[in-house]
Parts: structure tokens; sequence; C-alpha cells
């Protein structure tokens, strides 16, 4: 089957990348981990300068303490408390980019550390603790995360990683791994059901036109077939499965309403759409208390 061309709209608005990278195309075909890494780091440093162009504002990437923004209907971790406690606690944070949420989690009395692919967004990230509290940052993939086990209190992660991995049943695994008994895991993802629609803020992402259970994921191509993109679709159901699997216990999926004060569109959000159907999903999970009496083996 050849290629689809890249539309118009994510042309528009991630033009220095898809220039630099030489994207010509978009492929519905499986990848493996080693190719879908290698296309995100090279996205991410490519698209970096453009993305905080778009979107810094929004995150408090330049604030002095940085924001703990969840999704863009805007839902900011000081409001929801989505991950509980957090005064004297580590945190990893997944897909960190660069580091707003660490950098206010540390503000906040947290020990953060910041882990993402890229090292434009890891510079970017650099460049804005200037001023205010400083982040570790480790530069690495999250199917395989360079800490010992229990090493962790908590884990994180707004839109980083997760989807972009072709094996995120491995990452829900690495995660309970270096997070101790009890800790909690939260993410936030595009709404699977958004698989659904094309990615248009318009008229145009109304009417659902590929199917839900089509699990093969979003690839954008060079003139030479390379991946320069990727994005990967799980149901509910596979997040689900996949955090029961790696030991957590679901403790909640939060779906964020479209908030009445926002009026501006991110990429395939908008007003439009999120009055009808959701575009995040957020969940929440957890790691149970072992028994002194049963101890367990740790997940590899």
């Amino acid at each position: 089957m050849p290629n689809e061309p890249i539309d118009e709209k994510t042309r528009e608005r991630h033009a220095d990348a898809l220039s630099a990278l030489g994207a010509v195309g978009v492929s519905r075909t499986k990848i493996d981990s080693k190719s879908s890494e290698r296309a995100s780091r090279v996205w991410w440093d490519a698209d970096a300068t453009d993305y905080h162009r778009t979107h810094g504002d929004f995150l408090g990437v330049d604030s002095e303490h940085g924001e703990f923004v969840w999704c863009p209907e805007g839902l900011h971790e000081g409001d929801v408390h989505l991950l509980g406690e957090i005064v004297g606690k580590r945190i990893l944070e997944i897909g960190c980019g660069s580091a707003p949420c660490s950098r206010w989690l540390a503000a906040s009395g947290a020990h953060p550390v910041g882990l993402d692919l890229s090292m434009g967004m890891l510079a970017r990230g650099r460049e804005a603790m200037q001023h205010g509290p400083r982040v570790p940052l480790v530069q690495a993939g999250a199917e395989s995360l360079p800490f010992a086990d229990e090493s962790f209190d908590l884990a994180c992660s707004a839109f980083g990683a997760v989807p972009f991995v072709a094996d995120s049943a491995r990452v829900m695994r690495e995660v309970a791994r270096v997070l101790r008994p009890g800790g909690r895991w939260v993410f936030s993802v595009n709404h699977p059901m958004r698989w659904i629609f094309p990615d248009d803020p318009g008229e145009a992402g109304l009417t659902a036109t590929i199917s839900y259970f089509d699990r093969s994921p979003y690839v954008e191509v060079d003139a030479e077939g390379t991946p320069t993109y990727v994005e990967h679709h799980r149901t509910v159901g596979d997040r689900v499965r996949e955090l029961v699997a790696a030991g957590f216990v679901v403790v909640d999926i939060v779906e964020p309403d479209w908030p009445e004060w926002l009026d501006r569109e991110w990429g395939q959000w908008s007003p439009l759409r999120g009055e009808l159907f959701p575009g995040t999903a957020i969940f929440v999970a957890e790691l149970p208390y072992r028994s002194p009496l049963r101890p367990t083996t740790r997940r590899r």
C-alpha cells in the first residue's frame, strides 16, 4: 500500500522539523522498538524549537518555577493532586521534555528526576533552569529505565513517552520495577477514542474514519521509507491490561472536560471537539504494598 501524504495542517504546524527530516508521507505499518525510538529522538530534537514557540507559554516552560499541566485541557497538578502527597517524595518524570513539570515538583517540595529521549528537549529544559529550581535530567528511553529497583516513590508522565514507544507494556513493567511498594504511577495520553477521527481540530475532525481496534501506528517517513515520527495506538482496555499485568491496581481514569475559559486550539484539540468527546485520558495506578509475610520478586 502506498504511503499517504502528510496532511496540510500537520505541515503548517511542524514545517521546520518535516523539512529538516525530509518527511514525505505517512505509513501505517508495524515498527519495532529500535526504529520507533530512533524516530522519536530525531523528531523531538528537530521539533523542539517550534514546539516551544507554540506551546511553551501554555506549559509554563519559562516561568520561574515551571508548571505541571497534565493536558491541553489545562488540568494542573496543583489543583487536581493526582499524584497525592509529593513533599519529600522521589519522583520520576518519564518523557519530561523541557521539564516544566519536574521543576514545578521541585519547587513544591519534591525530589524529581526528569528523563527524556531527546537531547534537544533536555537542552531547552537546562536553559529554563537558569532561574528557579534545578532538576537532574537524564537522557534515556522509557523502555529501559536506567535506575535501580525501588528507586522512586512516584512516577508521572504528561504526554511523554507512553504514546511514542512500540512496547508500552514494557514501560509499565519498568515503572513497576523502579517504584517502591505503594508507589503511584500517573500518565496522560491522547484519549484512545481520538484514534478513530482525523487529526483535525475543525469540522473534518468530527467524523470517524479509522477503526478504534486498528492498532497500526501512525508513522511519518522520508523518501527512503525511514521513520521520522511515530505515534502508537492502544485502546483503553489495552492500557488497563498492561498496567494490571505489570502489577498495578488501576485507581482512576480521568477524562478531562473541555473548560469554558479555554478557547485555543492545540493540534487536534479544540473547543469544537472538546464539547463532544474527550481529548485526553489520564491513568492513575498504584503498586500494592507487599505483605511482610509474603515477599515478592521484583519484575524485570
